[in-house]
């Protein structure tokens, strides 16, 4: 029998690590092992009260559900156009029109459909140095390149690293760069850009030709800093976001994009054929999402997030290895990035063994930087990420099992010196 061919588009995809880590986790909690979760970024308290009621209403009726329009329930993109109204300033009417909204099937169906509508094969998008791989993996199979643009000392990618790059290129006779994906806040470094880097960003873009797509996916997610959208300093701009994380519904796969005029037509055509359109059921009970009793339990959600993150960084700061300038801001989201250092790795014994050590023993999962950084780079095993998604009292177990773990790993570093 002759096996049929794998595409080479699908090998040279990598994995994404982080559900590596999951699929072992998984696989030590189905054995009898106290595994806590500090790997992946999905919030613990699952979809609001609402939103899972509307949803078991809609199928105590009878109810079709049947295909959407394209870009999705008309309610929906309405609510979705309102909320940009009440929550950002300046926002104008007429740059939220329903027409311009694409409800998708989560963020990865979002960051498909801009990928193929956007860019060729062989066109090159920007990313940031310490960035979401899917980013990169999703680019790569669809043959577009990858200019790893490094972050600053802040952990962030603004106007000036951009324009660094750009000049570069130039200089040095590469091709241009003809599209940047940035999220903020950041995963996984949770660095949040102010209103001003944005409009920055924007504004450079703009003058480039570039265009930007601005994942605002932890929007709703910070702590004491402004949040700020695309929208507000560009009409070029692609804002994508999701109901996966602020609103906890990571599983019922539901996104939104807002999109310039002149991508309308070629994405309603791409998302008919890829898609047809996101989940009915998700579209139907995500309805709720504004509602004021719906809003409150969300908030809720995010104190939690702030107590969590609060507890891991003071934990962190009675470690004398690890410097405070060495762990991200944590701006925003759910994730605590942390730089080991080069003193406190050895030839083997860097961020991807660590985190490898530290679930076998002591049944903690967390996510090595190899994930998240730039491939060409030696910064993927000095840094590891802790995501505080999974609640309080999982942050509290999972840093009081990392402090006891810390000292044995610490020697075994020195003894491979």
């Amino acid at each position: 029998m002759v096996v049929p061919k794998v595409s080479k588009r699908a090998t040279s995809v990598p994995s994404f690590k982080v559900m590596d880590v999951l699929q072992r986790a998984n696989e030590l909690q189905s054995e009898g092992k106290d595994v806590i979760h500090c790997e992946v970024g999905q919030p613990e308290s699952g979809a609001p009260k609402t939103v899972a009621a509307a949803a078991g209403e809609s199928l105590s009726v009878r109810n079709v559900m049947g295909y959407t329009d394209a870009f999705g329930l008309i309610p929906l993109r309405e609510k979705i156009s309102q909320h940009y109204i009440n929550k950002y300033k300046d926002i104008q009417a007429d740059s939220v029109d329903t027409k311009k909204i694409v409800v998708t099937t989560g963020s990865s169906g979002a960051f498909l459909l801009v990928f193929t509508a956007c860019f060729d094969v062989g066109d090159t998008v920007a990313v940031a140095s310490s960035g979401y791989p899917c980013y990169r993996n999703i680019s790569g199979a669809l043959g577009v390149e990858i200019a790893n643009v490094k972050i600053n000392s802040e952990f962030k990618l603004t106007a000036k690293e951009l324009k660094t790059e750009i000049e570069y290129r130039r200089e040095n006779n590469i091709k241009k760069i003809n599209g940047l994906i940035l999220s903020s806040p950041s995963n996984p470094t949770g660095a949040m850009l102010t209103p001003e880097e944005l409009k920055g960003l924007c504004e450079l873009c703009d003058e480039e030709g570039i265009q930007f797509l601005s994942d605002e996916i932890y929007h709703g997610i910070s702590y004491g800093k402004e949040e700020a959208t695309a929208l507000q300093y560009s009409s070029n701009a692609i804002i994508i976001n999701s109901f996966s994380k602020y609103y906890s519904m990571s599983g019922w796969r539901l996104g939104w994009m807002i999109i310039p005029d002149h991508l309308v037509e070629p994405i309603n055509s791409l998302q008919q054929n890829m898609f047809i359109n996101a989940p009915t059921i998700s579209q139907t009970a995500a309805l709720k999402c504004w509602d004021s009793e719906t809003i409150e339990e969300l908030e809720t959600h995010v104190e939690k997030y702030r107590k969590s993150r609060s507890i891991i960084l003071e934990e962190l700061s009675h470690i004398p290895d690890i410097k405070s300038e060495n762990i991200a801001p944590a701006d925003g989201g759910f994730y605590i990035y942390i730089d080991l250092g080069q003193e406190n790795i050895a030839p083997g014994f860097g961020s991807v063994a660590m985190c490898k050590a530290l679930l076998e023993e002591e049944y903690v999962a967390i996510t090595p930087g190899i994930d998240f950084e730039d491939p060409a780079g030696d910064l993927g095993d000095r840094r590891f990420r802790i995501s505080y998604a999974g609640g309080v009292e999982t942050a509290k177990e999972g840093l009081k099992r990392f402090r006891r773990f810390w000292p044995t790993w610490i020697e075994r570093v020195k003894n491979a010196k």
